[in-house]
């Protein structure tokens, strides 16, 4: 996918429709609660055989100061920091449990803290789940590790960066979503440019090798003029990663947003427009489009691993680290071990009960059959490289490629005849103009995505 994007907003407005990401296959409506903690320690065990994967680590910390009115993740909105301090001795609980399933042998090389609000844990409390996490697991020395953490820019100083790059993080991710300040004010989300450059500027001296920002557009009150002016603020700041998601404007289903004035909202037509924006600004900045969401500098690791064929994808979305197994900590954590995901409990007395009584406190999961396995590979393929080598997975499971997906490469004639895909007798070929369809094109090899499935999904652009 390193050819030059195409924006056409009438192709884009054919294709948009709700769809998976695809940072796992088969995805989250196929867990069931049949896969329970048993069923996990056994998977843990096999993952152990030669040749065993290194280690991933995603933990899940959900506390938040205050509500931003425009996010459907799982959080709790408290100022009780004790909350914090019974919470991460839960953590540490589970990370004894689950350290006891892994060879030392292996080695953890990612840690990725999301949340809600990671920096909501002190300093203190953060050297603590550290030191928890060394004593279970043997953790790849700093240089070669990826540990990175989400920060909320309100909550921490430039000083509390530096220590965080002496814990061993070496990647940080800003939540910024748009500097304009009535946009900020309309989801409860109000903070500085200079506050933002500020903790840029602290985390490229306290040598992190990579900061990211994410942005949100089809926020309230958002204009093309205004969005562009946040474009041209960060392309200034340089992160070497941006993230700029599209916003699902669901107040039936995410309670928060219920608190955004529907008159505040911009019209649909505008979120293409912010799109086409987007890309345009950063594009032209000299921002690589990796795919879905993501940018990046060309000289970071994942422009690099995009531009060579290494790039991967999970549950964290792209990445260069992805051929691990992830262990997931903490309230609705999701892992992936050997040829299976399991999801954590997603309230907190349901998450400490099961600790209580030194168990895991997995709820539900799924193990992969050869069919899903097959299905995997080639969703990741088309999701990280925009390209399927038919001879490759024929040699390696064993079928006649345009037989046994027949069905899937019939589906996608429109999309052939609209540029999207090229496919002849050996290969399909994501084109420039089917880059911002991409999931739509993956959608086509999901043995699952019936009508009913598919409107629990974000919308495709």
């Amino acid at each position: 996918m390193t050819q030059a994007m195409t924006f056409d907003r009438d192709l884009v407005k054919k294709y948009d429709r709700p769809g998976p990401r695809y940072t796992s296959y088969p995805t989250a409506p196929q867990f069931h609660g049949g896969f329970t903690a048993p069923a996990y320690q056994e998977a843990a065990r096999q993952s152990n055989r030669p040749p065993a994967k290194p280690l991933s680590v995603y933990i899940h910390i959900p506390f938040c100061e205050s509500l931003c009115y425009y996010c459907a993740c799982n959080k709790i909105i408290t100022h009780r920091l004790e909350r914090a301090a019974e919470y991460l001795e839960y953590l540490k609980k589970e990370i004894r449990l689950q350290g006891q399933l892994f060879e030392r042998s292996r080695r953890l090389t990612q840690l990725h803290l999301g949340g809600g609000t990671p920096t909501y844990f002190s300093q203190d409390q953060l050297a603590e789940l550290m030191e928890a996490l060394q004593a279970a697991f043997s953790l790849e020395p700093d240089g070669s590790h990826e540990f990175s953490l989400e920060v909320d820019p309100r909550t921490v100083t430039p000083q509390r960066i530096h220590g965080l790059r002496q814990l061993g993080f070496n990647r940080l991710s800003f939540g910024v979503q748009d500097f304009d300040p009535q946009v900020q004010k309309a989801v409860n989300r109000v903070q500085s440019e200079e506050q933002v450059r500020e903790l840029v500027l602290a985390a490229r001296e306290a040598c992190f090798s990579s900061v990211s920002v994410d942005l949100i557009y089809g926020l309230p009150l958002q204009t093309a003029s205004s969005f562009e002016t946040t474009l041209d603020k960060l392309a200034h700041l340089r992160p070497d990663r941006i993230a700029a998601y599209s916003y699902a404007h669901l107040p039936e289903m995410v309670r928060a947003q219920k608190l955004i004035r529907p008159e505040d909202m911009p019209p649909p037509e505008r979120k293409l427009e912010l799109l086409e924006l987007t890309i345009r600004r950063l594009t032209a900045a000299g921002y690589v489009y990796i795919g879905m969401d993501h940018f990046s500098l060309p000289g970071d690791e994942l422009a690099m691993a995009q531009k060579n064929g290494s790039l991967q994808r999970n549950f964290q979305g792209y990445s260069t680290h992805a051929d691990c197994d992830l262990i997931g900590l903490g309230i609705t954590s999701i892992g992936k071990v050997g040829d299976s995901y399991s999801q954590n409990q997603k309230e907190l007395p349901e998450y400490y009960a099961a600790l209580d009584q030194g168990q895991l406190p997995i709820f539900r999961g799924y193990q992969l059959n050869k069919d899903d396995r097959i299905r995997q590979e080639i969703i990741l393929s088309l999701m990280c490289h925009g390209h399927i080598d038919f001879g490759e997975v024929e040699q390696i499971h064993g079928i006649q490629f345009t037989d046994y997906f027949a069905e899937a490469l019939a589906s996608l004639d429109e999309a052939v005849r609209d540029g999207l895909v090229e496919i002849s007798s050996s290969h399909l070929q994501l084109l420039p103009r089917g880059q911002l369809m991409l999931r739509n094109i993956a959608m086509a090899f999901d043995a699952y995505l019936g009508e009913k499935q598919q409107g629990r999904f974000s919308r495709t652009v």
